[in-house]
């Protein structure tokens, strides 16, 4: 049914994959409230990510873990401008590829590579425990990295499995989107005027619990999350909302951790009460 959260109002905090998110929701008949967070900007140095690329090119690693899908497209992209694409994408090809999930899967794909191995969960954690069991003695690994986020647990736990790691950072997140934003959005949520709020990744809790301190409004801020459903996309977002006290309400089916799964779960938990704004008219 393509209207099965048609009077409903979805509230998404902006990253890379809104305008697919806002779209997907949209298409149920959603009332999307986006709310623009931060922007994802290559590292301001980009002399690292180079010499980076080319250790792999001249010495390929022994394995390859990439956090993220965005990393290796920014990795592609230095590559592309340096004029070694094909020589990288070989490089990458003679390594044992493992991936947080199944979105570093899909960005090898876009180059024609596989992974050999995904994370049952896509965390940190999830990670270490699959390269745990593991012969990584005397191997090379290159380990892309993602911002916000202290990567100290997984890089030990790697050490100390007798490997040697080559980390990488291809990209920040800008931290200067309009805080404007986000205030409106605690608001809306504060006035009890949001039918869910749907979190897709750790970023966007922390920069909203950033700015309602950095305002003031972190007690506004709580009893607009009281209010409002929370849909989690998965483990670590839940992990994330519980470090901070928060709850998750609405969860994939099935351990799907995709968009539609998670929309398909808020349009059955949403449907139990009438939308919000609706009510109020």
């Amino acid at each position: 049914m393509a209207d099965r959260l048609n009077g409903y109002r979805v509230l998404i905090l902006e990253t890379r994959e809104e305008a697919q998110f806002a779209r997907l929701l949209s298409e149920q008949g959603a009332d999307v409230l986006q709310c623009p967070m931060f922007s994802i900007n290559d590292a301001p140095d980009p002399v690292p990510i180079e010499a980076w690329i080319r250790r792999a090119i001249d010495r390929p690693f022994d394995d390859l873990v990439l956090m993220t899908g965005e990393g290796l497209r920014r990795l592609m992209k230095v590559a592309r401008r340096i004029g070694v694409e094909q020589e990288f994408v070989a490089a990458l090809g003679k390594a044992r590829k493992f991936t947080r999930g199944p979105k570093p899967g899909k960005a090898l794909r876009e180059i024609g590579l596989e992974p050999q191995m995904t994370t049952e969960k896509p965390t940190s954690e999830g990670i270490a425990e699959m390269l745990s069991r593991l012969d990584l003695k005397d191997r090379r690994v290159g380990l892309q990295l993602y911002p916000d986020k202290d990567h100290g647990a997984l890089i030990g736990a790697i050490k100390a499995q007798g490997a040697e790691v080559d980390t990488v950072l291809p990209y920040v997140y800008d931290a200067k989107a309009a805080d404007a934003n986000i205030v409106t959005a605690i608001d809306e949520m504060a006035r009890g005027r949001v039918d869910a709020v749907a979190l897709t990744n750790l970023g966007q809790i922390r920069r909203l619990i950033d700015t309602a301190k950095k305002h003031g409004w972190e007690e506004k801020l709580r009893d607009g999350l009281t209010k409002t459903p929370i849909a989690s996309v998965g483990p670590a977002v839940s992990d994330e909302l519980k470090a901070h006290g928060l709850r998750t309400d609405i969860y994939p089916a099935d351990e799907a951790f995709f968009m539609r799964p998670l929309i398909s779960a808020m349009a059955t938990e949403l449907a139990k009460k009438p939308p919000r704004v609706a009510k109020e008219g």
